[in-house]
């Protein structure tokens, strides 16, 4: 009976210091596909962010071409 015992006062230390270890990994490797979900998102909007910037300096310089069309039209009526 005594050796029962001494085999568990290893055997459940042991264990639960595995299961720590192991639950410390699946943690860390849970928090890496978490970080790479965010960044994948971030790149999203980034590209997102440089699409909308580029049609908008496209309009400004379609609005400002127009601007001297009408400059143009003005000064040859006046």
């Amino acid at each position: 009976m005594s050796e029962n015992v001494f085999y568990a006062a290893f055997f459940f230390p042991a264990a639960a210091a595995v299961i720590v270890f192991f639950m410390k990994y699946v943690s860390e490797i849970l928090q890496a596909r978490v970080r790479l979900g965010q960044d994948e998102a971030y790149r999203e909007i980034a590209a997102k962010a440089a699409t909308a910037q580029a049609e908008t300096a496209a309009a400004l310089a379609d609005i400002q071409s127009r601007l001297i069309a009408v400059e143009k039209i003005l000064k040859d009526v006046g």
